[in-house]
């Protein structure tokens, strides 16, 4: 989702979403990806999770 799309969706002020994403980005709970049908926004997805058993499943 964008930011406009978050900001839409959860109804918080513009201001809220952009802390809220940077507090996600932080802790590296979120991605950030360019958006090719727009360049001038960002797209931000949910990291997937990482657990000790999904990763002993990989090995």
């Amino acid at each position: 989702m964008t930011h406009k799309d978050l900001v839409k969706k959860s109804r918080l002020a513009p201001r809220t979403v952009r802390y809220a994403l940077k507090k996600l980005k932080e802790r590296h709970l979120i991605i950030e990806k360019f958006n090719f049908r727009d360049a001038r926004q960002i797209i931000y997805q949910n990291r997937p999770v990482t657990t000790p058993e999904s990763q002993s499943a990989l090995v």
